[in-house]
């Protein structure tokens, strides 16, 4: 028997329940701002504990499961894994490190006894690094550092040092927490170090560091089976299944429990109908589950996010994080356009309106509302790439959607309007800071810090309204030439600041229904940028450009040229066109205007007007 099959035999007896002896069990969540290498490292820990065979072929960021996932190279959901490190079971959460998806972070964070704080040797802490660092310290954890990516040229591993310290101190840690642990990793090369001095060799001081500093759960087995549901997703076989962490007792397959939501209701009650424990990537079936593991379960079809699933005498729920309310909304309805039904499969509102259900349920932090409107939705989420990523997933799934502008979502408060602000932290070239402090001020922004940030760079941070930057990704690009980098997330909720001015070019809108001419293109390039190309299908109404003055214009770009059977020197040259501007999912949605909407469908995406006719849409603005 090797050495894999000896691990895997002793894993499965600990699932069993064999003999599981808490002080040999670690929970543990990976924390950090997007991109600085979560998931890279789980990578490492997975091949190097020996979950999977030498000569087995392993892909890249193994927990980034989803196809979005893996082609936008970020973590979109949370996910468990476990390992086995020298007769220990360790449980690793990997957390999302975009703030559109932090709610899932804040609620994970509950499963964890301890946490790996990962921080980029050259970018320092961000603003996804504060947020989840003082959910962290709120909750008594105490952090290992780990100074990741250190082998980049422009690491300067002393200085986020210092200013890893400074974040712990701001978010007022306590003298224990201020003692924590550093480390300094490649997580792509697969080690870890005390010292930069040290050999370096593997990932081992970093799992040693984690027997050693991480507690083990505290056990309450005398009292009934009791767990928090965190995490929800969907099984095609099993249904809905719920992760959480055992809080109390113990359970075996089959047995009766109940659901309390957070005021103590009972939401349901039924059997557990699988109970699985985490083993690798996978999830493996068990007969019982103990105290302190973090388990998945299935078997309950009403339960959700935040519930405390329980043995029937159970009386009270387990404090959670209720979830965040949305902060952004969008408006999905039927695609009404020319083209409709043409590149998709699944086209009527009752179609959408089932997968919109559904998304709601599983994702907590999308709610979903019926519009006043016949067959459109109200969709709340935390921010347009989240909004987004439910958008790209059922448009791969066959849907034909029509999608509004993004609006953020308004509080009152004794009478008074409350808007959502976020913290946005810019990182930009010496030569730009002045065009973007200008641009922001002007969309009521506040400068709350300017310094330099070395390699003639300078970090800004500002307190921003959200609605002024809907669209603004796209204009920051073009100011700093798309050298620089901007990192956003929610601050919190102030008085609303006033009309702000929205500056964006009138369209170029279509008079006709066909294929765009080459020709009818290059007479017209001068108007504005175009979004289209020859041969592209465009339909009366669509939006194939932008015009270069701020009004509205209607061009016809099925013109051709006239034939005649005269020939002259010079008149026959070939047509040459500018390539027209391609623009994300992302970037459409928060290009639009009110009276515009984006056409989705599995093969295009399309912007055009709200109403197809021009008398319509004179019609409409006199209203």
């Amino acid at each position: 028997m090797n050495i894999i099959s000896v691990r895997l035999a002793v894993f499965r007896n600990i699932n069993q329940g064999k003999k599981l002896m808490t002080k040999n069990l670690r929970n543990i969540a990976i924390i950090a701002h997007v991109d600085h290498g979560k998931t890279t490292l789980i990578d490492e820990i997975l091949k190097q504990s020996g979950m999977f065979h030498e000569k087995k072929q392993t892909t890249e960021r193994m927990m980034d499961s989803g196809d979005l996932e893996k082609e936008r190279g970020i973590t979109i959901l949370a996910k468990c894994t476990s390992v086995l490190w020298e007769g220990a079971r360790i449980n690793i959460i990997d957390t999302p490190g975009h703030a559109d998806f932090g709610g899932e972070v804040e609620r994970v964070l509950h499963m964890a006894d301890g946490v790996i704080l990962l921080v980029d040797a050259a970018e320092g802490p961000m603003p996804q690094t504060k947020f989840v660092l003082g959910k962290a310290l709120a909750q008594g954890l105490r952090p290992i550092v780990v100074i990741n990516k250190i082998d980049r040229s422009d690491a300067r591993p002393d200085e986020v040092v210092n200013e890893v310290f400074d974040l712990f101190v701001s978010l007022d840690a306590s003298e224990e927490q201020l003692d924590f642990p550093i480390l300094y990793a490649a997580g792509r090369d697969g080690w870890a170090v005390e010292s930069l001095e040290d050999e370096k060799k593997n990932i081992s001081p970093l799992m040693e560091l984690i027997l050693k500093h991480v507690p083990s759960p505290q056990v309450e087995t005398n009292k009934p089976f009791a767990m928090l549901a965190t995490l929800l997703d969907s099984d095609p076989y099993l249904g809905r299944c719920l992760t959480g962490r055992v809080i109390s007792g113990s359970i075996k397959v089959n047995s009766p429990v109940k659901a309390l939501n957070l005021k103590g209701e009972v939401v349901e009650t039924g059997r557990l109908t699988k109970l699985m424990s985490f083993e690798g990537t996978n999830k493996v079936p068990v007969e019982e589950v103990k105290t302190g593991d973090i388990i998945c379960i299935a078997g309950l079809v009403g339960a959700s996010v935040a519930d405390t699933i329980g043995s029937p005498e159970i009386k009270e729920p387990i404090e959670a994080t209720p979830v965040d309310p949305p902060t952004m909304a969008i408006t999905i309805s039927v695609n009404t356009s020319p083209l409709a039904g043409t590149e998709g499969t699944k086209v009527t509102s009752t179609l959408i309106r089932e997968r919109l259900i559904a998304e709601a349920e599983s994702n907590v932090a999308i709610t979903f509302k019926e519009s006043d409107e016949k067959d459109a939705f109200d969709i709340g989420g935390r921010g347009e790439l989240q909004l987004g990523v439910l958008v790209e997933t059922m448009r791969r799934e066959g849907f034909e959607l029509s999608v509004s502008r993004p609006r953020v979502l308004y509080r009152e408060e004794n009478g008074q309007k409350l808007e959502p602000l976020e913290e946005v932290i810019i990182d930009v070239d010496d030569e730009h800071t002045g065009i973007v402090i200008e641009k922001l001020t002007k969309r009521k922004a506040s400068m709350e810090d300017m310094r330099p940030s070395g390699s003639g760079k300078t970090r800004i941070t500002f307190l921003v309204p959200s609605r002024s930057l809907i669209g603004y990704q796209s204009q920051f690009m073009t100011d700093t030439r798309g050298t620089g980098v901007i990192n956003r997330i929610f601050h919190s909720y102030v008085p609303y600041k006033g009309d702000i001015p929205q500056r964006r070019n009138g369209a170029l809108i279509s008079t006709e229904q066909g294929k765009a001419v080459a020709y009818a293109l290059f007479n017209l390039q001068d108007r504005g940028t175009m979004f289209v190309e020859p041969q592209t299908q465009i339909y009366k109404g669509m939006i194939v450009g932008e015009h270069n003055r701020e009004n509205d214009l209607e061009i016809n770009l099925l013109k051709g040229k006239k034939l005649t059977n005269v020939r002259a020197s010079g008149s026959d040259e070939a047509v040459t066109l500018i390539p027209p501007r391609k623009m994300t999912l992302e970037d459409m949605m928060s290009y639009i205007n009110d009276d515009e909407l984006l056409e989705v469908t599995p093969k295009s995406l399309r912007l055009r007007k709200k109403y197809l006719c021009p008398h319509e849409r004179k019609k409409a603005s006199r209203l």
